[in-house]
C-alpha cells in the first residue's frame, strides 16, 4: 500500500521527496494546535459575547494583514532564504501563542486581548503562508506540483480534524489554557522541520531590484496572463460568498443547532475529513475528467453544497453537507491555487501566491464579518446560504454568458 501511495500514479506520491515530507509533516502538527487554538477562541468569544459579529469579527481580524503585508511577504520570501525567513516568523508565532496560554493560565484573557493576539498572529502568518508554498515548489517536480499542494491542502485539514477534537478533550477536562498550551508546543514541529531540510529547499540569489519593484512585477505578471487573473479573481468571490462557513461555525453550532464546543469540533472534523479524503482520492478523477473540467465542477458544486449545509435542518444532517462541502471546497481551491503556481515562472512564484492570499483573504474578511453582522439582523440561515446561491449563480452565469468564460483555468 504504502509503495503504491509513492508511485508516480500514487495519491500521495509528492512524499516521495524527503524535504516535501519533513515541510508537510511539522506544518501538519502545528496546524493541529493551530486549530486547538482556533475553536477555543471562537467558543469563547461567541460564549463571552453572544454575537455572531464578535465571532466572525475576531475570525477576521488574522486575516486582515494579507490585504497591507501579504505583497511584501511574498516579495521578501522571493528575496531571502525561506527556510531561515519562515524560521523567524514561526518563532514570533510561537511567542504569540505563548502570551495567549500565559493569559488564560493567569485569569486575564480578554476578547480586546483575544481581537489584538489575533491581529498579530494573523500578521505573521501572512508572511509564512507564500513561503511555505514557494518552498513546497522548490522541493517538488512540476508534475508532482498538483499533488504536493493537494496533500498541502490535505494535511491543513488533517489539522482540522485532529484539532478539533483534542480542543474539545482538552477544553472539557484542562480548560482553554491547556489547548493554547498545546499549540504554543506545535511551533516546534515546524522549526524543527526547517532545520532538517537540505539544499533543495534553497532559494534563487536575491535579486538586486528594488522591493517595490519585485512586489509590481508580479502583480503585472498577474493582470497580463488570463488564467492566472481569472484564478485570482475565482478566489477572491470564493473567499467573499464561501468560504465565511470556516469561521462561523461556532455561531452555526451555538446559536443555530444549539450546540457546545463539541458540536463545534464535529461539524470541523466532518469537513476536514472530506477535505482530506478529497485531497488523497481526487487525483484520479482529474485526470480522467481533466483538470479544468474538474476544475470548473467543483467550483459549481461548492456554491450548492455551501447553501445545502446552511440550509440544513439537523446536526446530523449539516455533518454529511459539511463533509461533502470539504471535499469540494479542498478541490476548488487546490485547483486554483495550481492553476497560479504552474503559469508562473520560479522567481515569482512566492509574490503570486501572495496575490492569491490577499484577494482570497480580502474576500474572506469582508464576508465572515459580513455575514456575522447581517446574522444578527436577519438570521444566520436566510445571509449564508444566500450568499452560496449567489455563488452558484455567479459560475452558471459565467458559463451560460460566455462560453469560453472558464476556459483560462486550463494549466
Amino acid at each position: 500500500m504504502a509503495t503504491s501511495l509513492f508511485s508516480r500514479s500514487g495519491s500521495a506520491r509528492a512524499l516521495s521527496h524527503r524535504d516535501f515530507t519533513l515541510l508537510w509533516l511539522g506544518t501538519l502538527v502545528s496546524n493541529i494546535g493551530t486549530w486547538m487554538e482556533s475553536v477555543s477562541l471562537g467558543v469563547y468569544v461567541t460564549q463571552v459575547t453572544g454575537q455572531a459579529a464578535w465571532t466572525g469579527g475576531v475570525a477576521a481580524l488574522t486575516h486582515l494583514p494579507s490585504l497591507v503585508l501579504a505583497p511584501l511577504g511574498g516579495a521578501l520570501a522571493d528575496r531571502f532564504d525561506r527556510r531561515t525567513f519562515m524560521a523567524v516568523c514561526i518563532c514570533v508565532q510561537a511567542l504569540l501563542a505563548a502570551l495567549l496560554t500565559v493569559l488564560a493560565g493567569t485569569n486575564n484573557l480578554s476578547v480586546p486581548w483575544v481581537a489584538a493576539i489575533s491581529l498579530l498572529n494573523g500578521a505573521f502568518s501572512t508572511l509564512v503562508i507564500p513561503c511555505a508554498t514557494a518552498l513546497t515548489v522548490a522541493v517538488v517536480p512540476p508534475e508532482d506540483l498538483h499533488n504536493a499542494l493537494s496533500l498541502d491542502s490535505a494535511q491543513f485539514n488533517l489539522g482540522r480534524i485532529i484539532g478539533p477534537v483534542l480542543a474539545a478533550l482538552v477544553l472539557t477536562k484542562v480548560g482553554i489554557a491547556g489547548a493554547l498550551f498545546v499549540n504554543t508546543l506545535s511551533f516546534l514541529a515546524v522549526l524543527l522541520a526547517l532545520a532538517g531540510m537540505r539544499g533543495a529547499a534553497s532559494t534563487l540569489p536575491p535579486k538586486a531590484e528594488a522591493l517595490w519593484a519585485g512586489i509590481m512585477r508580479g502583480v503585472r505578471l498577474a493582470w497580463t496572463d488570463p488564467g492566472i487573473a481569472l484564478a485570482l479573481g475565482s478566489g477572491a468571490l470564493v473567499g467573499l460568498l464561501i468560504s465565511p462557513f470556516v469561521g462561523l461555525v461556532p455561531v452555526f453550532a451555538l446559536k443555530v443547532l444549539g450546540g457546545d464546543a463539541t458540536t463545534t469540533s464535529m461539524l470541523l472534523t466532518a469537513q476536514g475529513t472530506g477535505a482530506v479524503i478529497a485531497a488523497f482520492g481526487s487525483g484520479a478523477l482529474a485526470a480522467r475528467m481533466g483538470r479544468r473540467a474538474f476544475l470548473e465542477t467543483s467550483l459549481l458544486l461548492v456554491g450548492l453544497c455551501s447553501a445545502a449545509y446552511w440550509l440544513s435542518p439537523t446536526l446530523p444532517v449539516a455533518l454529511v453537507t459539511l463533509f461533502i462541502l470539504g471535499a469540494v471546497y479542498l478541490v476548488a481551491f487546490t485547483g486554483l491555487k495550481t492553476v497560479c503556481q504552474a503559469r508562473t515562472p520560479p522567481e515569482l512564484q512566492a509574490r503570486v501566491s501572495s496575490l492569491f492570499l490577499l484577494l482570497v483573504n480580502a474576500g474572506y474578511i469582508l464576508g465572515v464579518w459580513g455575514q456575522g453582522a447581517l446574522s444578527d439582523r436577519v438570521g444566520v440561515r436566510p445571509i449564508t446560504a444566500g450568499c452560496a446561491l449567489l455563488f452558484f449563480g455567479i459560475v452558471v452565469g459565467m458559463r451560460t454568458l460566455r462560453a469560453r468564460g472558464l476556459a483560462a483555468l486550463g494549466t
